[in-house]
C-alpha cells in the first residue's frame, strides 16, 4: 500500500507537454504525480515512465494532493485563460498554507499578477512560469522562465535545475523577475520567435522565387546552421524541405496551406508594447503577416488583378549570401527590439527582470535558441543596464558586417514584388534608431496646426503652440 505524502512534484493536465515534463523529472530522480481526468492519460504516463522511477497518474485531484509532500508544489499546463482560474478554484479546498501552485501554461501576465495577490491573501504561493522547447523540450530539457514569488521559486528550483536543458553545465532556468515576469518573458520570447519564423518564411520565399528546387533549399539552410545564423529554427527549416508527404509523391511543404493561425501571444507581444511604449515592428509586422495570410480568398482575387515587375536577375549563390545576411541582420533587430521591450517592462512595471539571465536561460532547449545568444550574453556582462543591445559595439560590429547585403536584398524583393515585410520593417527600425534626427519634427507641427497639441523645441525647453497660417 503506498504511503501519504510520498510524491515530490504534482501536474495537472497530462498532454503531451504535461506529461513529459513529469517523465523528465522523474528521469531527474524526483517522485512525480500526474491529474487527469481522462485516465487513459493517467495510463500513458505510467507506461512511458523509465523503469526505477517514481511516476504515478490518478483520476481525482484529491487523491493527488493527499499523495503530495508537504509543502506541496502543483503545477498546472491547461489552456490560457478561465481553464487556469478554473484549476486555481478546485485546488484551493485542498491546499495548505504555505503550498506552491505553479502555471506552467501560456497566460497573459496580467492574469498572473491578479493570481499572485488574489493567492498572497490566500497564504498561497503562486508563480508563473514559461516553458519554452516543445514536446521533446519537455521531455529531455526546456528552457523554463519563473517569475513571481521568490520564496516559492527556492522551493521548487532544485527540481527546475534538474530537469532544464544545460548549456556547459549550466541549467536554462533562472528566477526572472517578480510577479507576472516569467510570463512576461515567456510572451516576448514568443513575439520573437513570430519575427524569425516570418523572416525564415521571407528568405524561404525569395530563394523559391530564384527557382530553388526544395533539396537546393534544404542544402542552404543545413549550411547556413553550420555558421553564423546557427539556430533551432533554422535547424528545423532545413529537415523540413526534405519530408515527403505520406499521401501524395510531393514534398509535404509544397502542400501545406499558406494561411497561418495563432495562440496570441505574438499579438499580445505587439498590443503590450504599444501600451509601454516601445517599438517592435518586426514582432507587429510578423502578427500582422500571419493575419493577411489568412485573406486567401481575396488574395486569390488580388493575385489576377495585379502583376508584378520581373527583378532584374542576379546569380543564385550571389543572392543566396544576400538572403543568408539579409536573415542574419534582420534576427538581430529581432532579439534587439524584444529584449528592449524587456528592458523598458522591467522598469515600468516594477518587475525587476534581469536581462543578463534572460538571454542565458533562452541558449538552450527553447524555440528561439541561437548561436547569436552568447554574444548577447557577453553585452548585457558589460552593461547590465543597457537598453538596447544596438548599442553594443561588439552588435554593432555584427551588424554592420550584413548591412550592405541586407539593403540589397530588400531592393531585390520590392523589384520583385516578393513580400518581405519582416525584412523591411528591420531595416526601417535599423534607420530611424541610428537617425539622429528624424523627420517627426514635422509630425510635431501638423499635430499643434490641427489640434493644438503643441510641441518642443531644439532652442529652448518648454512647450509651445503656434497659431498656424498667420505670417
Amino acid at each position: 500500500m503506498m504511503s501519504d505524502n510520498i510524491f515530490d512534484f504534482g501536474m495537472i493536465g497530462l498532454g503531451v507537454m504535461g506529461r513529459n515534463f513529469l517523465l523528465n523529472m522523474a528521469d531527474n530522480g524526483f517522485s512525480v504525480i500526474g491529474f487527469d481526468k481522462d485516465a487513459a492519460k493517467n495510463t500513458a504516463l505510467e507506461g512511458s515512465a523509465t523503469p526505477g522511477t517514481t511516476v504515478k497518474g490518478v483520476s481525482e485531484l484529491s487523491q493527488m494532493i493527499g499523495l503530495l509532500k508537504r509543502p506541496r508544489n502543483v503545477m498546472m499546463l491547461v489552456p490560457a485563460g478561465q481553464p487556469v482560474d478554473d484549476v486555481i478554484a478546485s485546488l484551493l479546498p485542498l491546499l495548505e498554507k504555505g503550498d506552491v501552485i505553479i502555471d506552467g501554461g501560456n497566460s497573459h501576465y496580467t492574469d498572473t499578477l491578479r493570481r499572485v495577490k488574489y493567492l498572497h491573501e490566500k497564504e498561497i504561493h503562486f508563480m508563473g512560469i514559461g516553458v519554452s522547447g516543445g514536446e521533446e523540450g519537455a521531455r529531455r530539457g526546456p528552457s523554463i522562465m519563473p517569475g513571481g514569488d521568490l520564496a516559492a521559486y527556492e522551493n521548487v528550483r532544485p527540481m527546475l535545475e534538474a530537469v532544464a536543458a544545460k548549456v556547459d553545465g549550466t541549467p536554462c532556468v533562472a528566477y526572472l523577475g517578480k510577479e507576472g515576469a516569467g510570463h512576461y518573458v515567456k510572451m516576448v520570447h514568443n513575439g520573437i520567435e513570430y519575427a524569425i519564423m516570418q523572416l525564415i518564411s521571407e528568405s524561404y520565399a525569395i530563394l523559391k522565387a530564384a527557382g530553388l528546387s526544395n533539396q537546393q533549399l534544404h542544402e542552404t539552410f543545413k549550411t547556413w546552421n553550420e555558421g553564423k545564423l546557427k539556430s533551432f529554427l533554422v535547424e528545423i527549416t532545413a529537415d523540413i524541405f526534405l519530408q515527403k508527404d505520406d499521401k501524395t509523391d510531393a514534398h509535404l511543404v509544397d502542400v501545406i496551406s499558406d494561411k497561418a493561425g495563432s495562440k496570441g501571444t505574438g499579438k499580445w507581444t505587439s498590443q503590450d508594447s504599444m501600451e509601454l511604449p516601445v517599438a517592435v515592428p518586426v514582432i507587429d509586422t510578423a502578427v500582422a503577416m500571419r493575419t493577411l495570410s489568412g485573406y486567401k480568398d481575396e488574395r486569390i482575387k488580388a493575385a489576377a488583378l495585379y502583376s508584378t515587375t520581373a527583378a532584374d536577375a542576379v546569380p543564385t549563390q550571389e543572392l543566396i549570401d544576400k538572403v543568408y545576411d539579409g536573415l542574419y541582420f534582420a534576427t538581430i533587430l529581432s532579439y534587439a527590439q524584444g529584449l528592449a521591450m524587456l528592458f523598458q517592462a522591467s522598469k515600468d512595471l516594477q518587475m525587476d527582470i534581469p536581462l543578463p539571465e534572460v538571454v542565458s536561460v533562452w541558449r538552450g532547449g527553447c524555440i528561439i535558441r541561437a548561436s547569436l545568444l552568447p554574444v548577447f550574453v557577453n553585452a548585457y556582462k558589460q552593461n547590465p543596464e543597457l537598453s538596447n543591445i544596438l548599442l553594443n559595439q561588439e552588435v554593432a560590429e555584427l551588424v554592420k558586417s550584413a548591412e550592405g547585403n541586407t539593403r540589397a536584398l530588400i531592393a531585390h524583393a520590392a523589384q520583385a514584388g516578393i513580400p518581405a515585410a519582416g525584412l523591411m520593417s528591420s531595416l526601417a527600425y535599423f534607420d530611424a534608431y541610428r537617425s539622429e534626427r528624424m523627420p517627426t519634427n514635422l509630425i510635431q507641427a501638423q499635430r499643434d496646426y490641427f489640434g493644438a497639441h503643441t510641441y518642443q523645441r531644439i532652442d529652448i525647453p518648454g512647450t509651445f503652440h503656434t497659431e498656424w497660417g498667420q505670417q
